[in-house]
């Protein structure tokens, strides 16, 4: 694990999860089964078997990282992430796969105390640059977003923009 120092925005704060700790690890799937359960995060709760070893499987893939964000003792944030590789610039990227904040204390600041905490983590692990996906009806989200610089991708304008596709296995 990288030496990342806390973050802190106001009363939040923003710090790696540690996958083996009881508390870390339930704060994660606590957080990702209320996002999921979100419209922006298929509106469905976690299976029973994908919230007993998300942990554990976080943990043991390389390259993942968790940041969680928290109010007090409170875990009130997260952003899953996963180490990939940019060909084109032969170093590290981060993805950020999940970033949610719970219901009850969006539009505080989190989200973006986050944002920069996996900035600032992308820094540190030597990343040329963040990568996300955002649902294209997640104003509140694409707002926050273009603030910090991100934007759609593009290789040449003319090509037009990268898309997001999937094949569920």
């Amino acid at each position: 694990m990288s030496e990342t120092a806390a973050l802190d925005t106001s009363a939040v704060t923003v710090r790696l999860a540690d996958y083996g700790h009881a508390p870390d690890a339930a704060a994660v799937v606590a957080l990702l089964d209320s996002y999921a359960r979100d419209p922006m995060g298929g509106g469905a709760p976690l299976d029973p078997a994908v919230r007993e070893r998300l942990a554990a499987a976080l943990d043991a893939f390389p390259g993942a990282f968790t940041l969680l964000a928290f109010d007090g003792d409170e875990a009130v944030g997260l952003a899953n992430c996963f180490t990939g590789f940019s060909t084109f610039a032969a170093r590290p990227l981060i993805n950020i796969h999940d970033i949610a904040v719970k219901p009850g204390v969006r539009g505080k600041g989190i989200g973006r105390a986050l944002m920069q905490a996996v900035e600032h983590e992308a820094r540190v692990r030597g990343a040329c640059k963040i990568t996300l996906e955002v649902l294209g009806g997640n104003e509140r989200a694409k707002a926050l977003y273009a603030a910090l610089g991100y934007g759609n991708y593009a290789l040449d304008p003319a090509t037009g923009t990268a898309q997001f596709w999937e094949k569920k296995l």
